[in-house]
This record gives structure tokens, C-alpha cells and sequence, in this order.
């Protein structure tokens, strides 16, 4: 059964098969933002000695089962869901938003500060799309 067909709640994130379908995802989300290999594992909060790490969770290898791990997956496939439900029919907003100054956050860009934060940044750009959604 494909991650997608499932409700998230019937997700089991102790299973590798779940965790390795989430790892492509979040790959794929950072191709389609743009992001460099160093802002990748930093928002995985990895090594910058990790990079082969990427390449294998491209291919599916699963996410580890610890809660930082999967906690900022978690923020970052909910910054993606706000962000295609503002911008349906716009991808380039959607895809460029979080390399776009934001006075919400000092005018630096949402990437800036889940870099600069770490997962509480993380936290704080996926809440604050909630708040803007009306959430």
C-alpha cells in the first residue's frame, strides 16, 4: 500500500517501509525547494559528514526511528501541505516560498530561520502557516 493511500493516523512510523516512503518524500520536497546538500542535512539536523545519507534515503532507505528525526520531517511535510493549500495553482510561490524574505520573520527567509532555530525554527515556520491559513 502506498504512503499516500493511507490516513496519517494509520501511519506506523516503527515500520522501515513507512519511514523509507516519508525519506523520499522529504527529498523530493527539497529538490523541488532547491535546497543545497548542506541545507538539506542541516534541516535533518545531520552531519555535514552525512551526505551519502541523502542519496539513500533518495532511494528509499528509511528515516531513523528517533523522534528529532522523524519530529522534523513531520514539520517540514506540514510546511509543504500549508503551502500547497495557499498556492494551489502556483507552484512557483509554493516551491520558492521558503527562500522568499518574510517580514513575519524579520524579513530573513523562512529557511534562515529553521536553519538558524533548528527544530524549534521548524516548528515556528509550520505554525506560523497554520496561523496564516487560519488555523
Amino acid at each position: 500500500m502506498l504512503l499516500t493511500q493511507i490516513r496519517p493516523s494509520e501511519i506506523d512510523l516503527h515500520s522501515t517501509e513507512a519511514r523509507g516512503a516519508l525519506a523520499k518524500m522529504i527529498i523530493k520536497l527539497f529538490t523541488h525547494w532547491g535546497l543545497s546538500t548542506a541545507d538539506q542535512l542541516e534541516l535533518l539536523g545531520l552531519s555535514p559528514k552525512s551526505r551519502g545519507l541523502l542519496a539513500k534515503y533518495a532511494k528509499g532507505e528509511a528515516l531513523p526511528e528517533g523522534r528529532d528525526s522523524l519530529d522534523r520531517v513531520g514539520y517540514l511535510l506540514s510546511i509543504h501541505k500549508s503551502l500547497r493549500l495557499l498556492y494551489p495553482y502556483n507552484p512557483e510561490i509554493r516551491y520558492s516560498w521558503v527562500n522568499r524574505r518574510n517580514t513575519a520573520f524579520n524579513n530573513l527567509t523562512p529557511l534562515a530561520v529553521m536553519k538558524e532555530q533548528g527544530i524549534i525554527g521548524l516548528a515556528r515556520v509550520a505554525r506560523y502557516l497554520d496561523y496564516y491559513r487560519g488555523l
